[in-house]
Order: C-alpha cells, then structure tokens, then sequence
C-alpha cells in the first residue's frame, strides 16, 4: 500500500510536471510561431519594398541585386576633384554665403579666386564681365542666386570643348598618335585607352614609339600585358617612325581595329623633337594618307597654366586634334580646364581622376563643373 501510495503520489506529482511541461512547451511554441510568422511578413515586407525601389530604379531582378557596388561615376569624380573643388567651388561658396548685394568688391574677390585656381585670365575676364554686365542690367541682383549662375557661366565655357568621340569605322585600323611632355602620364593613359577600346569591344595593337627610354617601352610592354594586347617595340634608340610604321602594317594584316602609338616625351620648346613628330607623320601617311586620324596631347593639369603654354606650343608644330587632361586627382589647379577650353577650344576627350584603369574618364562639361561645387 505504502509502495503503491508512493507510486500514486509520484504518479500524480508526474501528471502535474508533465501538464507545466506542456504547457510551457505550447507557450513557447506558439511564441516560436508568431516569431516565425512576423519574420515571413518582414522579409515579404522587405522583399515587396526591395522589389517596388529596384522596379523603380529599373534594375534586373533577374540576377541578384549588389546594393554595395561602390561610389558612382559622379562620386568617384567628385571625390577625386576634392583639391579643385576647394580652391574653386568651395572658396567661391563661402565667399558668397550671407553676402547681401553683389558689388564691385564682391566681383574683385571672384576674380581673385578664378585666377587662383587657375581659370586663366581669358576665361576669368569673360566670366566677370558676364556678371558685372548682368548686375548692371538688373538681371542679376540675388547674390543667392549668383552661385548658380556662375556655375551655369563656366558649363558654359566647356561646353563647346565637350565633343563625343566616334571613331571612324571605315578606317581600319584608326591610329590614335599620342604625344606629350614626359611626366605628363602619356604611356600610363596609351594603356587606360587601350582597355576602354576593348570593353567597346574593339581589338588593340600598340606602338612602342618612345624609343629614346628604355623604362618608357617596357611601361607600355607591361600595360600590353595586362590588357593582354600586343605591342610592337624595338630597341632603345630606334627609329620611331620606322617602329609606328610596323606597327600599322602589322594591324593591316591582322584587321586591327585601332593603333595607339606612344611617341618621345619632348619639350615643346626643343624644336628637333617637335619636328620629328612631322617625320612620323610623313612615314605614316605612306602607309594611310589620312593618318594620324587623331593626335591627341596628353597634359598634366599640375602645371597649371604652364599646361596652356605647352598646348599652344604643341598645336602649332603637331597639328593636335584633341586634348586629355591627367592628374586632375592630385592639384587644386585644374581649373586649367577652362584657360584650356577658352584659349584653345579643343576637343577634351578624356580628364584623368586617379590611378585605376577605370579613371580615366570621358570628359562631361555639366558634371565637371557640378563635381566643383
């Protein structure tokens, strides 16, 4: 009986543990549940609004979606600028802040600034005398509204400079002579266009015409292998004209789409190089008569105005056709762009922002300006 009575006592003590048990277990359970259903209704909630902003965006969502894909072109310009953008937009911004009239002194310290960063007189002249002519006629009077005007002025004077670049199809191979100073980042450019040539799916073929440096052919040697592009090259000291010249026939033959031929770094004052220049060319047009279809000079935007100098040296002895701008990442002096785009106006097809193979990029007047500011 005893033995039965302590069975019958554990039996029931049992029953009840049991009963807590499970209820406890229901209670979590139903917890666990609701826990699980409010997880499905906030990751439908988030897929749903994911779904409607990528709708919105107009991104695929047939492919997964990065939403960490790294700064926009925008971005990365303006972040690169950020010397620039302090000597020029920033300056600018605090200067005019909480003024209440535009006057002359307010004008006078425009110029200033301008000229600082490295404008150029010819651009700083024509954009003040735009302003003082407005604030004369009373069409500008809002100094909040001066920012903006100003920046709409210098578009204004890069827009003309600001040319799409479609090669020419019919001529095969295209040949893109490149020229410069030493320094100014020529080779180092001749292999970002020849990237930015394949991903438009064109085939590359290099000319190693800067014979008189060893280090400069085996610069472009190591961008060709990185590209994967041939490059044609003899030994220092050769004949440039002779190296371009069997770098087209080996094109010609293999229906090369574009030729980028590398030439000397020369001072624009050294006449005997500048003239050689007209020997490649000579050599070049036995081989195309409308060659080269593009010289392109490449200038460093951290010479500042010294750049222009070099430019208008360079377009009277080389007949230059367009303008890439380097370095723009390292100088608080590109506002050289709009000396350039003033004095010479000449194509600007490409500024360089930094040292990546994607930064060279290709020159837009509005979010060159805007990337200032």
């Amino acid at each position: 009986m005893g033995l039965f009575s302590r069975f019958g006592i554990k039996s029931k003590e049992s029953k009840a543990n049991k009963a807590n048990d499970a209820n406890k277990e229901s209670k979590e359970s139903k917890e666990d549940t609701e826990q699980v259903e409010l997880s499905g209704a906030l990751e439908e909630s988030l897929s749903s609004e994911f779904s409607e902003t990528d709708e919105f965006l107009g991104v695929s969502q047939e492919r997964p979606v990065s939403r960490s894909n790294g700064p926009s072109w925008f971005a990365r310009v303006r972040e690169n600028l950020f010397k620039t953008r302090q000597a020029l937009g920033a300056s600018l911004g605090r200067l005019i802040l909480g003024k209440k009239q535009i006057d002359a002194e307010l004008l006078e310290e425009i110029e200033t600034i301008l000229l600082s960063a490295d404008v150029g007189l010819e651009a700083t002249n024509a954009l003040i005398a735009s302003l003082t002519q407005e604030v004369e006629r009373k069409i500008l009077k809002d100094p909040e509204k001066l920012l903006e005007i100003l920046k709409e002025k210098l578009v204004e004077i890069l827009k003309p400079v600001e040319q799409s670049w479609v090669l020419e199809t019919q001529k095969k191979p295209f040949v893109l002579l490149v020229v410069g100073v030493n320094g100014a980042g020529k080779t180092t450019s001749i292999g970002k266009l020849a990237k930015k040539f394949q991903n438009e799916g064109r085939t590359v073929l290099l000319a190693a015409g800067d014979t008189f440096r060893a280090a400069a052919v085996e610069q472009l040697k190591a961008w060709g292998d990185k590209n994967q592009v041939e490059v044609v090259a003899q030994g220092t000291g050769a004949d440039s004209a002779s190296v371009i010249f069997d770098a087209l026939s080996r094109a010609k033959a293999r229906n090369i789409d574009v030729v980028i031929a590398d030439t000397a770094g020369r001072l624009h004052n050294k006449q005997n190089l500048m003239m050689e220049l007209n020997k490649i060319t000579r050599v070049m047009q036995k081989f195309d008569p409308t060659a080269p279809h593009e010289t392109m000079l490449i200038l460093d935007a951290t010479l500042g105005q010294n750049a222009l100098v070099q430019a208008e040296e360079f377009k009277k002895s080389a007949h230059i056709s367009s303008l890439s701008v380097t370095k723009l990442d390292g100088t608080a002096k590109g506002g050289v762009l709009f000396a350039l785009a003033k004095k010479l106006n000449l194509p600007v097809r490409f500024i360089g922002v930094g040292e990546g193979i994607d930064d060279l990029k290709n020159f837009d007047a509005k979010l060159f300006v805007e990337a200032l500011f």
